[in-house]
């Protein structure tokens, strides 16, 4: 295998995020019954009035305050099969590496467990990688512009790409992705952005997740992993 052919492994930082994102959302529900000024309002509501008026209007479905938490990430090292599934969440933005303007010199690309763990597929499937990279220089060694190059390359290819979400849209996108019933690799991505949203905004994300955990219902019918049934039951005990 070439030097500049090698397998990706996901990365997925936290950018950035609107500052005090709890009390940025409380503020924001707080006025809906309030007389007062907002500047009053912010001044009055410390973090722990907030968590506990979060608390309150999760726990009872009215998520419009979380739109004014927003949250950026950076994610890496994963496939173009992955991004096609995730752009599919449309109350977003997003900022993806171009195959039409980035040569890919350097090609990465993702393997999954199911293939890397039969050795005789796996070699195969690297010699197929390895070819698709080959025939992409070579197109391009022919002067064949990169968005017509790009044709040849596969979903595996790795890709990069900048998302930002509100905290309510997060929370959509956490109950669909980070069910076991999602793709691994997009499952994968969403739990460490929950893992990371979760430790600057924890009572804010503490209900997110998959709807087993939020809810204790699961939405995939007959194609249920089943985890709900012994979720419900521990929320029936502490209710």
């Amino acid at each position: 295998m070439e030097n500049s052919l090698k397998e990706a492994e996901p990365k997925v930082e936290l950018l950035y995020y609107t500052p005090e994102p709890e009390i940025s959302c409380a503020t924001a529900a707080r006025l809906c019954y309030s007389k007062v000024g907002i500047s009053e309002l912010r001044k009055k509501m410390s973090l722990e009035d907030a968590r506990k008026l979060l608390r309150k209007i999760i726990s009872m479905g009215h998520f419009s305050a979380l739109e004014h938490a927003i949250f950026t990430f950076g994610i890496e090292g994963v496939s173009r099969a992955m991004t096609h599934q995730l752009v599919r969440h449309r109350i977003a933005s997003y900022n993806q590496q171009s195959q039409r303007y980035v040569k890919l010199d350097e090609f990465s690309f993702i393997v999954p467990k199911t293939i890397k763990a039969k050795e005789e597929l796996y070699r195969e499937y690297l010699g197929i990688m390895q070819k698709c990279h080959s025939f992409y220089n070579k197109l391009l060694n022919e002067n064949i512009p990169a968005q017509d190059a790009r044709f040849v390359l596969p979903n595996a290819c790795e890709t990069k790409i900048v998302v930002t979400m509100n905290a309510r849209s997060l929370y959509n996108f956490f109950e669909k992705r980070c069910c076991n019933r999602a793709q691994w690799e997009i499952r994968a991505v969403a739990n460490k952005m929950l893992e990371l949203c979760k430790k600057v905004a924890p009572v804010l994300f503490e209900k997110a997740g998959p709807s087993c955990i939020s809810k204790g219902v699961c939405y995939e019918g007959k194609m249920s992993c089943g985890m709900w049934k012994k979720v419900g039951a521990v929320l029936k005990e502490e209710h």
